[in-house]
């Protein structure tokens, strides 16, 4: 016996379609059917056979709400992305002229005790972040002889950070951006020294200008100071050589961390070998930062927020590497050291010749040149 009313049918039109998944009609029709007529007859869900049809209807509204290319989650992700890239600029620069301001216009002229602080604010809150927040899975230390090589790599960590602040006392932020731009070149040199890694002979070509043209810029810097070029050029050796260490040390699959990992591992050895140096070369600095508090307790709030921006620039660019490819990561590094040399001039007014800033110019076309050729030769 046929029955129509227990007979499984299939919506046939998108006004149908809409009906039964309570969706808005795709289309206007011609002759829409008069929805009082279809409560007469069971609408039930499609057999297993019949989805395609329905799919085909869901991809035609799909097609049809994204009419203009516009895509809700891809917007999202760039702006994302550009966040990431605006906070991890304005945390780099930002921590780099308030350390310029502390130590120079301030008078708060202790640069390891300013170093310790940073480094605990990075045990703290790489802490808080891994632990407690999950930004990224915990790595363990596996054995003994990890630790000793994060100990090597947290000692020349505090060489740099250290050498790097204190010729910030003596030397202006632009002048300090040319001479950190010459890292490529002690990095090259370390690794051929170390590992007898040999570059394509481009490579090594595109390096005479990064240093021709801090050579020409020291020429023509007019707060050029001796013993801060030399703590400049001690800071820039020691990042490069942290860099290699870092790929010889921790090159094994078993011994590999990522940057927050590492930071986690390091900040609190840096601590304890800041500590004795904080004592003995800069002698009462906790009672004369008081002293310096009670008269204007704003120097506690600097402190307290250079030391979090320390740690969000590391932060900071672990996420952006994450989330940027490596050619937009050069890049953006590239011009993050520019964009430092022009806020710095505008907020501490330091003189600046067309000389200074021509071998600045020529450095980082160099560095330029540099990331290309590594990049072509790989």
């Amino acid at each position: 016996t046929y029955r129509r009313k227990k007979r499984s049918r299939i919506p046939h039109s998108a006004f149908e379609l809409s009906l039964l998944l309570d969706l808005p009609p795709i289309r206007s029709l011609p002759h829409r059917p008069n929805p009082r007529h279809l409560t007469d007859r069971p609408l039930v869900v499609p057999l297993a056979g019949n989805y395609a049809g329905i799919c085909s209807h869901l991809s035609e509204a799909a097609e049809m709400s994204t009419k203009g290319n516009w895509s809700p989650p891809a917007v999202s992700g760039r702006l994302f992305t550009l966040g990431l890239v605006a906070s991890w600029y304005s945390s780099n620069i930002g921590v780099l002229l308030l350390n310029k301001y502390l130590l120079s216009n301030y008078g708060f002229k202790y640069p390891i005790f300013l170093t310790m602080c940073h480094m605990t604010a990075c045990s703290l809150l790489s802490y808080v972040a891994i632990a407690w927040m999950r930004v990224v899975p915990m790595q363990a230390v596996r054995s003994r002889l990890q630790f000793a090589k994060i100990v090597t790599l947290s000692l020349v960590f505090c060489g740099s950070v250290v050498s790097g602040n204190v010729s910030l006392k003596y030397l202006p932020v632009s002048f300090n951006q040319a001479v950190g731009a010459t890292t490529p070149f002690f990095t090259a040199v370390f690794a051929y020294i170390m590992t007898v890694k040999r570059e394509a002979w481009i490579t090594y070509v595109t390096l005479i200008p990064v240093v021709a043209g801090v050579i020409i810029a020291s020429g023509g810097e007019p707060s050029f100071h001796l013993f801060g070029f030399i703590m400049c050029i001690g800071a820039t050796a020691a990042r490069a050589l942290k860099s290699v260490l870092q790929g010889i040390l921790l090159s094994s699959e078993g011994e590999k961390l990522n940057s927050m990992n590492l930071l986690l591992y390091m900040a609190p050895i840096a601590v304890v070998l800041l500590l004795p140096a904080t004592l003995v070369m800069e002698q009462n600095v906790v009672g004369i930062t008081l002293a310096l508090a009670r008269e204007d307790i704003k120097i506690i709030w600097y402190l307290l927020f250079n030391s979090a921006l320390a740690y969000f620039v590391n932060l900071t660019n672990f996420l952006v590497t994450k989330h940027t490819s490596a050619l937009t990561l050069q890049v953006l590094g590239n011009a993050k050291g520019a964009v430092a040399v022009v806020v710095s001039i505008l907020i501490f007014k330091n003189p600046v010749t067309v000389t200074g800033m021509f071998g600045y110019t020529i450095t980082a076309i160099g560095v330029i040149l540099y990331s290309e050729a590594k990049k072509r030769n790989k």
